[in-house]
């Protein structure tokens, strides 16, 4: 496959200062300047969605003693699994995406760069709209116009991250180097591939019924759908699990292409990390079906027909993912015996692969109707776990390509601590829940809301402890805005100082982004590069490097 020239007339970024400055960025196709774009405004939403989050943590200590409106809540929790989902989660990882994988697959330009960047626009515009309507009581339940206005904002917001993925999947099918064949594309690319082939299939089925709810609650004599209470019912998939793991897929390959990197040598065996990294996404079938796949309470005293027809989706849906992420991050465990360098960039790395595994396995428990964690919050720690797979992998993609974008590196003595924080808060937060679930306290994502009630009544009272898992959940959240604000503040200070510059190959790296200046250029690369194995720049260098 030979590099393709997208033919993108928008003028080489420069270092223009002041109002020039603010429109390079705006009208921007430069893809690592759009994946920047994505990375930076996706931050500020998680860091705002995360304080939402600690605050409902500490209302849900007490089932006496509020301290938020009741009016609030509901959307207070709109906002939050919003928020973490749509304007964090997913944005982060694409941004990611598009800042690096042109830079792997050897192309001077992302393919449909204009596209993208529309769909950052978008993305953005859909955003803000819809915080504006949550603001103004716009969420399930809430005013009818701030309502409609949620919905189709929403689906504005989904409309601009497809975008912008079907121009990362394009670029990866179309503009790899010459010599590059898919089984030679490098670890992060054919994760980013896998989920972005999956997003494709499952944001517009999302959308749809976005427009659907909005359709039925606009003119309610074409639908019996009591659409202004009917959020949750209708596309509450999109915010739950499986769907919103396959947006964390890409913290697998991250992990795998680190772990060479760190350790100077080929991590094998490759197509079968291939293969584990393409069942994950197998469970976008429960998206696109809009159905879970469950094993329902008394499975083993059902006849065995009824018996397979739970145990066949469900294995589909849930165990051949969980499968695929045990596979990849089995191997990549076992390239990290050879003792890699130590760095924060794979150690972020490994801790978002954790999540994706626990996020896999705590979905699939939370299916199995004999656990009787169905309606509970271990569902929220289960979505928690894929949330934060996808900002430890932000934090790692940061850590690891820094060079090719700004041409400098973090600290590795002050980026490490940050990671073991971000883990321990991680686990706190969503491990809490999970504990919570087995004891009944109920969950609260989009609560069903009775036809003659204007707002909803979330109750926190059950028989657990609630002070106890409530608290490790708000301090878990904590802990992580904390390791994320801390991160930004020591990015800003490293990219913006005055220190020296690092070369153009600070790792000894493997793959094609390597081989370009750092910062790379606007054109990527000055050459375009053949391709005759998976590793092209570990060709050109000693040869007493063994395979792992």
């Amino acid at each position: 496959m030979t590099t393709i020239d997208t033919h993108a007339t928008s003028a080489p970024a420069t270092s223009g200062s002041g109002l020039a400055g603010v429109a390079e960025w705006i009208t921007t196709t430069d893809h690592k300047r759009i994946g920047r774009l994505y990375l930076g405004a996706s931050t500020l939403t998680f860091l705002a969605a995360g304080v939402v989050g600690v605050l409902l943590g500490i209302q849900r200590v007490s089932s006496t003693r509020q301290f938020l409106p009741d009016a609030s809540l509901t959307q207070l929790f709109a906002l939050e699994r919003f928020g973490l989902t749509y304007l964090a989660l997913a944005p982060l990882v694409v941004g990611l995406a598009v800042a690096i994988v042109p830079l792997q697959v050897g192309a001077r330009s992302l393919t449909f760069p204009r596209l993208a960047a529309a769909g950052f626009w978008a993305w953005l515009i859909g955003a803000g709209l819809a915080i504006y309507s949550l603001v103004r009581n716009g969420g399930p339940g809430g005013e009818a116009r701030m309502y409609e206005l949620f919905v189709l904002a929403t689906a504005l917001t989904l409309a601009g991250l497809l975008a912008t993925i079907i121009s990362i999947a394009t670029t990866i099918l179309t503009a790899r180097a010459p010599g590059m064949n898919m089984r030679r594309v490098p670890f992060f690319t054919w994760s980013v591939l896998v989920a972005s082939l999956v997003s494709v299939a499952a944001l517009p089925v999302i959308i749809g019924d976005l427009l659907y709810l909005y359709a039925a609650h606009h003119y309610p004599s074409i639908s019996d759908l009591q659409a202004s209470t009917a959020f949750g019912e209708v596309v509450g998939f999109g915010f739950s699990q499986p769907t919103t793991i396959l947006f964390a897929i890409p913290a697998l390959g991250l992990l795998a292409d680190t772990v060479a990197t760190f350790t100077g040598k080929r991590l094998r065996p490759r197509g079968i990390i291939f293969t584990g990294i393409g069942l994950t996404g197998v469970g976008v079938f429960a998206t696109v079906l809009q159905a879970p796949a469950t094993i329902r309470p008394g499975f083993l005293d059902m006849e065995i027909g009824e018996q397979l027809k739970d145990v066949l989706p469900f294995a589909i849906v849930h165990l051949l993912p969980l499968l695929g992420v045990t596979i990849a991050l089995g191997l990549c465990l076992k390239g990290l015996a050879v003792k890699p360098k130590l760095s924060a960039s794979w150690v972020f790395a490994f801790f978002a692969a954790l999540n994706v595994f626990g996020a896999f396995a705590s979905s699939a428990l939370v299916h199995v109707g004999d656990a009787g964690l169905a309606g509970t919050v271990a569902e929220e720690g289960s979505w928690l776990c894929a949330v934060f797979a996808g900002v430890f992998a932000a934090l790692a993609g940061v850590s690891y390509w820094a060079p090719k974008w700004w041409g400098r590196m973090l600290p590795t003595k002050a980026t490490l601590p940050l990671a073991l924080l971000a883990f321990l808060g991680g686990e706190l937060a969503s491990l809490s829940l999970l504990i919570a679930g087995f004891a009944d306290q109920p969950g609260t994502a989009f609560p069903l809301i009775a036809e003659n009630e204007k707002n909803a009544q979330v109750i926190f009272a059950y028989s657990g402890s609630a002070e106890l898992w409530n608290v490790l959940n708000a301090v878990g959240i904590g802990l992580v805005v904390l390791a994320v604000l801390a991160f930004v503040a020591l990015a800003l200070k490293s990219f913006t100082g005055s220190g020296d510059s690092v070369g153009d190959d600070p790792y000894d790296g493997q793959t094609l982004e390597w081989a370009t200046t750092s910062p790379a250029p606007f054109a990527n690369f000055a050459d375009v590069h053949i391709v005759q194995s998976a590793e092209p720049l570990l060709d050109l260098k000693p040869s007493n490097r063994s395979d792992v």
